[in-house]
């Protein structure tokens, strides 16, 4: 593996254009902050033209760099004599389509510089990016400490993020449950689905960062410069996924066991409608039955029909009926189901 990589200073500045010039588009969106020798660079969706920027200025790996415009980049680590390139899955909601979906942030990570790449807009980042812009000495006090903490403060800050979204995912649970015994367990079937599929999503965000957090620990000290012991912060994110996942797991749980008493209730009222129905039926049934018989264009016992009472066809059906009752009660015995 090359030695990898050393920071480059740009032998000129980057050129500006004027606005609405064909050049604009080319214009690489870099965000840096520098402080106590470390150098914080921020690339939101990073394209081809930044892509060309980091090439420029940096020796980074390009298996690393076409990791940075891969859309669909599972989370890992990749270790080398000189940095750390992290991939790390942020659950961020779309409001676009109403539902949790995961926020790729990759960031490289070297003894004087952290460079950010989300690949869409990530409020925790965002936010301590724009503090860090915005306050003095948040950031000398952030900076002073190094490459590694300030890595740790964003990787802790990404998933503290995650604890307010686990939070209205409970309290959605428990306005799901009120509504189930309430009665209105029928409204509540789209919703059980919703929140269920929320938290599939959660868990696809949240799981695969469980080795990536593991093998972080081991490479810390050797690949990061800094005087600070880390060994407890980074327990802390390792503790924060923990939390994470066991309240997810709860949430799975849960969600289950609505799932199962809403089909339950619905059930039950089911059963009640037809006990209802069965009862009419019972009821109505002797009542067509005679109706049925008395009907028919046959001589009947005792007269008073217009074919001649001596005709043998009423007893003729009456015993077909009984043949088939008798029959059908036989068959169905015989398949257990009476």
């Amino acid at each position: 593996m090359p030695n990898l990589p050393r920071l480059r200073r740009p032998r000129e500045p980057l050129a500006t254009s004027a606005p609405g010039s064909d050049q604009e588009a080319a214009v690489p969106r870099i965000e840096e902050i520098e402080a106590g020798g470390l150098r914080w660079i921020n690339i939101e969706q990073p394209s081809g033209t930044e892509r060309a920027w980091l090439e420029e200025h940096f020796d980074f790996h390009a298996l690393d760099l076409e990791d940075v415009l891969s859309r669909n980049q599972r989370p890992k680590i990749d270790q080398y004599p000189e940095y750390l390139f992290l991939v790390l899955h942020v659950p961020v909601f779309d409001r676009n389509v109403g539902r949790l979906g995961a926020g790729e942030l990759d960031l490289f990570v070297g003894p004087d510089f952290v460079v950010t790449l989300p690949n869409q807009p990530v409020p925790p980042v965002e936010y301590l990016f724009e503090r860090c812009r915005a306050d003095r000495s948040l950031r000398e006090k952030l900076f002073s400490r190094g490459s590694g903490y300030l890595m740790y403060r964003l990787v802790d800050d990404s998933f503290d993020y995650c604890f307010p979204m686990l939070r209205k995912v409970g309290n959605k649970l428990d306005a799901l449950e009120d509504e189930i015994f309430e009665g209105r367990s029928e409204d509540v079937v789209r919703d059980i689905s919703n929140a269920k599929q929320e938290i599939i999503n959660f868990r696809k965000v949240i799981r695969p960062q469980r080795p990536v957090l593991r093998d972080l620990e081991k490479v810390k000290s050797r690949y990061l410069a800094t005087d600070l012991d880390l060994e407890i912060y980074f327990d802390d994110i390792v503790d924060a996924h923990e939390r994470i996942w066991d309240m997810l797991e709860n949430y799975k749980e849960v969600i289950v066991a609505l799932e199962e008493t809403n089909e339950s209730m619905l059930s039950h009222k089911v059963n009640d409608s037809l006990r209802v129905l069965t009862a009419i039926t019972v009821i109505v049934l002797p009542l067509t039955l005679i109706a049925s018989i008395f009907g028919m264009n046959i001589g009947l016992p005792g007269g008073g029909d217009p074919v001649s009472s001596s005709d043998s066809s009423f007893w003729v059906v009456i015993g077909i009926m009984v043949l088939i009752l008798v029959g059908m009660t036989a068959f169905f015995r015989s398949r257990r189901w009476l």
